[in-house]
């Protein structure tokens, strides 16, 4: 098994069941006409409430989308690494990363400009919302300034890997198979799911619709690997809250 997604095993199952229905199913909860994962044993026994012994065949199944083309289904190819299929979907989404940096580094590179790129969609009531909660001081007049001093403050840090992933991955969620992730959220959580919900889950239908035929793997591929950001990013926060 591919080692950057051994992370994986320490997912829980709701988690796991968002990225194998990302694998097999459309947005309208059909099948997909190529896929092969519902005919694997595992799936057969254990989706969807025992996802944990599926791990491997998830994995798998997500490897074999690698390189954006199904051919690798149809010939029965064991399929590429991960690193290759992140690198794949920032490069197509022109996520700006350093190819070299660990995978938790290019995953955040993702989540950075998907957030990024839906505050365009925001409203100057929100964006002025948003500066409030971020505290951040003395943004300009005006949309474009606010924008880019939320920019600046998200590239800094103004928000954990954890909150960037969950707000990223939620949104994702409800736009491809509308429902959102299972998250014990706090009152400050909810908030900034709330804020973010819809400009995300409007950039997500941009991005599928922008997808042209010959790519079909992304509609797969591009879920799939903020899915398993959100997954790395989660269990890094709980084992840090564990220590």
């Amino acid at each position: 098994m591919d080692t950057n997604l051994l992370i994986l095993n320490q997912a829980n199952n709701d988690d796991l069941k968002v990225l194998a229905d990302y694998l097999h199913l459309k947005s309208n909860g059909n099948k997909r006409c190529f896929e092969t994962f519902s005919s694997r044993d595992s799936y057969k026994k254990y989706y969807p409430h025992d996802m944990s012994m599926m791990v491997e065949d998830i994995a798998d199944e997500l490897q074999l989308y690698g390189g954006n083309t199904f051919a690798n289904i149809i010939r029965g190819c064991h399929g590429v690494e991960y690193k290759e299929i992140l690198i794949d979907v920032c490069n197509k989404l022109k996520v700006p990363f350093n190819k070299n940096s660990d995978v938790e580094v290019i995953e955040l590179c993702l989540l950075q400009t998907i957030l990024i790129n839906s505050l365009e969609d925001m409203s100057e009531e929100e964006l002025a919302k948003l500066i409030s909660e971020m505290n951040i001081p003395n943004q300009g007049v005006g949309k474009q300034a606010m924008i880019a001093a939320i920019q600046i403050a998200i590239k800094r840090g103004g928000f954990s890997s954890y909150k960037l992933a969950v707000i990223v991955a939620n949104a994702i969620c409800k736009a491809l198979l509308g429902r959102g992730l299972s998250i014990a959220a706090n009152a400050a959580l909810t908030r900034w799911l709330s804020i973010f919900a819809g400009p995300i889950g409007w950039t997500a239908i941009a991005i599928w619709a922008a997808i042209d035929i010959a790519g079909p793997a992304y509609r797969i591929t591009i879920p799939a690997v903020i899915q398993v950001a959100y997954i790395r990013a989660k269990v890094k926060f709980l084992t840090s809250k564990a220590a």
